[in-house]
């Protein structure tokens, strides 16, 4: 495909001269030690943050030449001034900045499409350091009255006769209504069936002539023909067009591909200019691609090239179709917007292969192509009102971000950082472009590349510069004497060694690197161990391992020495309150010890009432020890076994203040030990917030339970003073008369209540006892027999000579 905007997702691994490699998706702070870099060349290209010092006396005994490729704040903090840090910056110039182009259509001067500018700047050059970032601002404008080039690309198959009557005036029609777009506006026209070979045609010599059935005049198949170059005269596009003959094939896909890739190649036979290009692919069926070819014997792929001969396409039967991938490359690369005009049974199919090719667009096309020229405006109108960016292959290591500012101030990251939607003629719209680089491309050259919008013949040409060395290697002293006699280039405060030799300066060869005499230079005290176990011993001089943490070190002329195996204090080297150095640590102010866990600050020790351990105590390492077992706490005021202050003095207080308590008669004796003040209400008593001595408020009780309430003060742990109120707060006697009244009363209640139950009882068992009889009265049942002894007053006697006559 013609995009080739990737964010790399492998990591990018860098050698450098010495070996030293580098990943750059795993930076964290310790990059620059581990890189291992062996010149301030390689350093700068571990990562932005990396810096090389090159003081000459920076390395301290068993420091190899790569300690000294750190971050800028750790090398300062070894002791390397600011001044003699290496740390080249990227940066930005812009060589080409010509202002977007303000033009209006109804001005009557006209500027030709090379006059034309829709984007800004033109031509950048960045100059990229490693891992550093630098990003810059594109800005596009859509002209007004921009030219139009279109290219009407016809399929004359049988089954688009009925469309082609439609087309015949297609040239003065589109013209006028393009008119209302731009004043500059050309159209072509090209047709295509099949390839003429089988099983794609019949190639039968009476259907070569004429492939249509029915007794219909159709003229003889062909895979592509350029009908009309690109005109501005409508009339001449009507009467060539009029003249076309609709063709036949036999299969129902149609050889669309094969024509659409010459007329993206063929740019001087079909007449395009660098103008908005626009192919409306007008069809009603499917399409042919790669590998469909060896259906007819056809095996060779694509090439992508040019074959008109007389306006036709000559090699169909040679070449296979085109991929799909093949012809968005193709289009892209001559800014080539496609529109597909398809009928409703083909849109799905169509609109899958829009998905694949940038600034494409579908319509659905009448049966007939009645609404070709409405399809087509408004398909222009959806194209045009997006702009999409894209840039070519980039080097490897390089990586381009985009973020787009569109029209209402609408922002886009990621995929949609790269376009702006729903952009009108005379919008301008912005792309802030992030370009970083990982490494230094392998050969140190500079490199090109290119972003433009998808569609548009402008595009931004970046020429990017890459810092792979720093400026002090330009003032190297080639085959210096500091270099052991010659052996390498004394560059940024260090050797650069010749080819087979290593060492800090180059003393050793790479094949007399371990002999006996060397390393017994390397052997502490003529021990046993070379360089303490903990480095290598490298042409008689000890060079210290790095560990995996960078912050941790080695050194010393034999490695004997470290940073990290201090006394340690709440798991912290040094207590986290000073450093180590060669295993002893070296306090900050104010601590002591040796893990520096003993702090000479006494503020944590300062009790409620500022003094320090409450007087009761010392304080040792900003902890108080308390000298009176009694008292214990953080600040030696707490005391469980003691008696509570108010009830310690209460008896004292009481016979001093009332002349009452258990002490009144020895008073004088045991309570003369403090000074007494009296006051009139507890409000004049002192508060705690006033004082900076200890202080207790007390509330107690006497024997007729009465409440007096005093405060207890030690001032510098000699002068005691009690502050009183004066009068005691004694509860009221009981009031007899409401308590005899309220039991009266309540006595009375009671019997009332008694009283209400009763009768509420005998109701209750009445209404009972009555609704018992009315039941028993419904059930009674009385006797209604013959008395026994009952004769009748009437006597009836019968004449036995009566006939009834």
């Amino acid at each position: 495909a013609a995009l080739n905007f990737c964010i790399p997702n492998e990591p990018y691994i860098q050698y450098g001269e010495s070996g030293a490699v580098y990943d750059a998706n795993f930076l964290n702070g310790s990059d620059c030690i581990k890189a291992n870099a062996q010149s301030c060349g390689e350093c700068i290209q571990v990562a932005e943050k990396c810096g090389w010092c090159t003081d000459a006396d920076f390395l301290k005994q068993g420091e190899s030449k790569s300690a000294r490729c750190d971050e800028l704040k750790s090398l300062i903090t070894k002791g390397c001034s600011k001044a003699k840090i290496e740390n080249p910056r990227g940066s930005i110039s812009i060589d080409k900045d010509k202002p977007v182009t303000n033009r209006k259509k109804e001005v009557a001067e006209k500027l030709k499409p090379d006059q034309i500018t829709q984007i800004q700047p033109q031509k950048l050059s960045l100059n990229l350091r490693s891992g550093e970032a630098q990003t810059f601002k594109l800005k596009f404008k859509r002209a007004e009255d921009y030219p139009i080039d279109l290219y009407y690309l016809m399929d004359l198959s049988f089954s688009m006769k009925d469309d082609l009557e439609n087309v015949k005036n297609l040239g003065t029609d589109l013209m006028r209504e393009m008119q209302e777009i731009t004043s500059d506006f050309r159209i072509g026209f090209g047709s295509f069936v099949e390839k003429t070979v089988m099983p794609y045609i019949s190639t039968t010599p009476a259907r070569l002539l004429n492939p249509c059935t029915s007794n219909e005049n159709c003229t003889s198949p062909f895979s592509y023909k350029n009908v009309l170059k690109l005109t501005e005269n409508g009339q001449q596009f009507n009467s060539l067009v009029s003249k076309q003959q609709i063709s036949g094939n036999l299969d129902s896909p149609e050889g669309g591909f094969d024509a659409i890739m010459q007329v993206a190649v063929c740019g001087d036979a079909i007449g395009w200019r660098n103008v908005t290009r626009l192919l409306v692919f007008s069809t009603d069926a499917g399409f042919h691609f790669a590998g469909d070819g060896k259906l007819g014997g056809i095996v060779l792929p694509n090439d992508g090239k040019c074959h008109l001969e007389n306006n036709m396409y000559t090699m169909s039967h040679y070449y296979d179709y085109p991929s799909i991938a093949h012809l968005v490359q193709k289009l892209s690369d001559n800014n080539i917007q496609t529109i597909f005009a398809v009928t409703e049974e083909f849109q799905p199919v169509y609109k899958e292969l829009k998905n694949l090719i940038p600034k494409s667009a579908v319509g659905t096309l009448s049966s007939n192509s009645s609404n070709v020229i409405k399809l087509i405006i408004d398909s222009y109108n959806s194209l045009s009102s997006e702009v999409i960016l894209e840039n070519n292959k980039v080097p490897e290591g390089v990586s381009i971000k985009y973020k787009s500012i569109c029209k209402n101030g609408v922002v886009g990251t990621g995929e949609n950082g790269r376009k702006c939607s729903n952009i009108s003629i005379g919008d301008e719209v912005s792309f802030d472009i992030t370009i970083e680089s990982q490494k230094c491309p392998s050969q140190g050259k500079s490199e090109t590349i290119r972003i433009k919008p998808l569609g548009f013949n402008e595009d931004v040409e970046i020429v990017l510069n890459f810092i792979c060395e720093c400026e002090c290697s330009k003032g190297g002293e080639p085959l210096s004497k500091i270099c052991h006699n010659g052996n390498g280039t004394f560059e940024c405060g260090a050797c650069r060694c010749n080819e087979g030799r290593i060492g800090r300066l180059c003393e050793c060869s790479t094949d007399e690197v371990r002999t006996d005499d060397l390393d017994g230079n390397c052997r502490k005290d003529n021990g046993t161990d070379i360089c303490s176990n903990n480095g290598d011993c490298v042409c008689g001089t000890c060079e210290c391992k790095k560990r995996e943490n960078p912050e941790e070190r080695y050194s010393g002329k034999f490695c004997d020495c470290d940073n990290f195996n201090c006394d340690r204090s709440n798991n912290k080297l040094c207590g986290g309150h000073g450093r180590c150095e060669c295993r002893v640590c070296i306090c900050d102010a104010n601590y002591t010890g040796s893990a520096c866990d003993c702090s000479l600050d006494t503020s944590t020790c300062l009790a409620a009432n500022k003094q320090i351990c409450n007087g009761r105590g010392t304080c040792e390492c900003g902890v108080c020890k308390c000298t009176n077992p009694k008292f214990q706490g953080p600040t030696c005021e707490i005391c469980p076994t003691c008696p509570g202050v108010c009830a310690e003095h209460k008896e004292c207080v009481q016979c001093r203040a009332f002349e009452t308590g258990e002490k009144k008669d020895t008073c004088q004796r045991d309570c003369s030990y403090f000074n007494l003040i009296r006051v009139k209400d507890r409000d004049k008593l002192p508060q705690p917030a006033d004082q900076s001595y200890p202080l207790s408020h007390c509330k107690e009780r006497d024997a007729n339970d009465c409440w007096f309430y005093y405060t207890y003060a030690v001032r510098n742990d000699t002068m005691r003073e009690v502050y009183v109120v004066e009068t005691l707060e004694c509860p009221a006697g009981p009031d007899i008369i409401p308590i005899v009244a309220g039991v009266v009363a309540g006595i009375v209640l009671i019997g009332l209540a008694l009283l209400l139950i009763w009768k509420l009882l005998m109701i209750i068992h009445d209404r009972r006892e009555f609704a018992k009889f009315e039941k028993e009265k419904m059930n009674a049942k009385w006797d209604t027999g013959e008395n026994p002894i009952y004769k009748s007053a009437v006597t009836t006697v019968v004449n036995p000579k009566y006939e009834g006559k």
